[in-house]
């Protein structure tokens, strides 16, 4: 195994802190092409002169699918490395959706599938509005996670933030009330994250007890 393809623990903490001094380096050096918005961990640019030459060069300039404030770049490039993550503090919300089944049965599945359809379209947008990383969709429960380096160490309160705004959106506390039955947990604690295989394919997650007891509050929430 090539010693240049080792990252200790520690670098890939200080990666995912957003503290790393590559991160720095690449801030100043990106941080000069226009123009706004940017990926938050290295300042690549994603609209203007800047990003148009960037995106013309790689597709790697280009917004990731798991949280469109970050470049594939940086996701990408650390999935190269044989160490794959780190335990760092990390903020969990899940979401899912209420009586599925029921709803479901009532519906049909046309109107099941376009309702689902539509809550994880909501439920994304609220999720990337708050800087989270879209973990996964699974049946009826969406799940993101907020780490230091994109919201840094007020990432709890982002999460309940967060919780609450998906409620907003799906219509609690309006005349009309809500259009889909929904329930959430927060939980904030230590967690590995990284990349559970290597190459492009990898996944980047993050695995714990942490998870797990985000996931009971979720499913014992009113």
């Amino acid at each position: 195994m090539p010693k240049s393809n080792m990252m200790s623990e520690e670098q890939w903490r200080s990666l995912l802190e957003g503290t790393h001094p590559v991160v720095h380096k690449h801030r100043r050096v990106r941080g000069l092409l226009p123009a706004d918005p940017r990926c938050r961990l290295c300042h690549t640019p994603f609209r203007g002169p800047g990003g148009f030459f960037l995106r013309r060069l790689s597709r790697v300039n280009e917004p990731w699918d798991k949280n469109p404030s970050l470049c594939r770049r940086c996701v990408l490039q650390i999935s190269d490395y044989d160490v794959m993550g780190a335990e760092v503090a990390v903020s969990f919300l899940f979401a899912d959706v209420r009586r599925s089944s029921e709803l479901a049965r009532r519906l049909g599945t046309r109107e099941f599938t376009l309702l689902m359809q539509r809550f994880y379209e909501v439920a994304t947008s609220v999720l990337f509005e708050h800087e989270a990383l879209l973990d996964k969709i699974v049946g009826d429960e969406v799940v993101g996670f907020f780490l230091p380096f994109m919201t840094g160490d007020g990432h709890p309160r982002a999460a309940v933030e967060t919780a609450e705004a998906l409620f907003l959106a799906v219509g609690y506390g309006s005349d009309a009330g809500p259009w889909v039955p929904l329930g959430a947990g927060v939980h904030t604690g230590p967690a590995f994250v990284g990349y559970v295989s290597r190459g492009e394919s990898s996944e980047f997650t993050a695995l714990g007890d942490t998870i797990n007891v985000a996931a009971h509050l979720a499913a014992q929430a009113r």
